[in-house]
């Protein structure tokens, strides 16, 4: 994981009035904060406007369930996956263009603890004996604990009512001068239930990969998932599987419209 301090000045909505293609590398080393908890972005994907990007929930228009996306700027967009997970992702480019980044994976910088009691609480601290029952519970490594959409949302306790939270408004105003990362690996100064994003500690552009996005079967050769090289929490690269149900996928593309 990387190393060195992480700056609290939050980023203002402009960093996310672009097209999300170059946002996404961008945010590759900001931190995105939500109440106590707070993640270092090392893995993003990137998806595109109406009939630009077929693998983007946007691709056929706008819809109740995708109104988000259709901006403001640096809003978040927080899905419903397989029936069991919220994904997370930042609204780019301004009204009416229908674009976000899908964010992958990160590293708990603040709120370490809160974040495995979360993790923990969802049943992913737990093995099994073979038999369906549970097992002793077991700790979950550091680098797992926002290892993936789902995880990564988990962690930041981000679901179906966050969806279209800002996380530049009243939340960054609201951030003090002096940096909100305390000892221990506990954040103050970000109001409870407010979310921002921060400058953080931006990734060297020598770092960054990119590729395939993960897990869809339209534009899967775009290469817009990109990642911090090297980095241990950035999850692995998975191909698209045919699945025999119609469920949605963990992408912001794909999914059945609501």
């Amino acid at each position: 994981m990387g190393s060195g301090e992480l700056s609290p000045a939050a980023l203002p909505r402009s960093f996310f009035d672009r097209p999300s293609h170059e946002v996404a590398p961008d945010l590759l080393g900001r931190v995105l904060v939500h109440g106590p908890v707070a993640v270092r972005l090392t893995e993003v994907e990137a998806y595109g406007g109406p009939g630009e990007d077929p693998a983007a929930h946007t691709y056929r228009g706008k819809t109740p369930r995708n109104a988000v996306m259709f901006g403001p700027p640096g809003h978040l967009y927080v899905y419903f996956t397989y029936g069991m997970h919220f994904c997370a992702n930042l609204v780019c480019l301004p009204d009416g263009f229908g674009s976000a980044v899908l964010l992958r994976a990160g590293e708990v910088v603040a709120g370490i603890e809160e974040a495995r009691a979360r993790r923990s609480a969802t049943g992913d601290g737990r093995s099994s004996r073979g038999d369906g029952t549970a097992a002793r519970s077991r700790t979950i490594p550091d680098r797992d604990l926002a290892r993936g959409p789902a995880r990564l949302a988990v962690v930041l306790g981000l679901l179906r009512e966050h969806n279209g939270l800002d996380a530049i408004g009243d939340a960054a105003r609201a951030l003090p001068g002096e940096a909100p990362f305390a000892s221990g690996h506990r954040l103050t100064g970000v109001p409870h239930g407010a979310a921002a994003v921060l400058e953080g500690r931006p990734a060297d552009p020598a770092s960054i990969r990119s590729g395939p996005r993960t897990g869809i079967s339209t534009a899967k050769d775009t290469p817009w998932r990109f990642w911090i090289d090297g980095d241990p929490t950035v999850s692995p690269y998975r191909p698209h599987v045919p699945r025999r149900r119609n469920a949605a996928a963990t992408s912001v593309g794909e999914a059945p419209s609501s």
